[in-house]
């Protein structure tokens, strides 16, 4: 009976202690390094351009990035997915020969095409960064703006890369975000959730509007205070 009676004690103590260490059904989904996985589909990198050249100037898509995060000569500017570098070349004129471009991409091919264009152009303040999925390996605190137009969407996790991004940014910098007001399976980001996103990791959005044009909105962000560790930040739900 004594025997019968320890191991029903046993028993139920070890199920307890599997219900203590069983993570909660709706916990968030973390990757290794403790940042929590987008609760949304991510959509895949299908061109090293967005749209061509000439719908954009006509848009003065670069233009009204640079006025909306007020970039001027002098300052460091990270073009991240740089891409084909359509806003690099345009960024290295607006920073002038003592500012610096950080053109940062994922894909090297990419970046390889654009360092021959910048050095045909003799582009001498351009920098080329092969960054990786979760950060852009940029040098710390050196970021005074950085841009990510129309890719936001293809950003793998977005948390993660969005809280290293937070550490090469200098205080008060700014960071600028172009997309479609549309899901992110389609190619674009809504914006309540890029605003949660952004705020999850620490961000401050400054302005939010639609862009001239028609090529998506624009939003603006400020530079995190302070970041969360990765496991304290919430993920933000794809349907609000």
């Amino acid at each position: 009976m004594r025997t019968a009676l320890a191991l029903l004690v046993l028993t139920l103590l070890a199920g307890c202690r599997m219900s203590e260490a069983a993570p909660a059904a709706d916990a968030p989904k973390r990757d290794v390094k403790g940042f929590p996985t987008p609760d949304r589909p991510v959509a895949g990198i299908v061109a090293p351009t967005w749209s061509s050249g000439p719908d954009r100037d006509a848009a003065d898509e670069s233009g009204q990035l640079i006025r909306a995060l007020g970039i001027r000569r002098g300052m460091t500017v990270a073009d991240i997915g740089a891409g084909s570098g359509y806003h690099t070349l345009r960024l290295s004129p607006a920073v002038g020969p003592e500012g610096l471009v950080y053109a940062e991409d994922i894909v090297e091919a990419y970046i390889s095409g654009l360092r021959r264009e910048a050095e045909r152009r003799k582009l001498t303040n351009v920098r080329i960064v092969v960054g990786e999925a979760d950060d852009p390996k940029l040098p710390p605190a050196s970021v005074d703006r950085a841009v990510l137009v129309h890719m936001y969407h293809e950003i793998e996790n977005p948390y993660a890369l969005l809280w290293n991004l937070a550490s090469a940014l200098k205080p008060g910098a700014k960071v600028g975000v172009i997309d479609l007001d549309r899901s992110t399976e389609a190619h674009g980001t809504p914006r309540a959730l890029l605003k949660c996103e952004f705020e999850a990791v620490g961000y401050r959005r400054l302005s939010h509007r639609q862009m001239a044009g028609g090529g998506g909105y624009i939003a603006v962000f400020e530079a995190p205070l302070a970041r969360p560790a990765p496991q304290d930040i919430k993920p933000c739900p794809a349907k609000g």
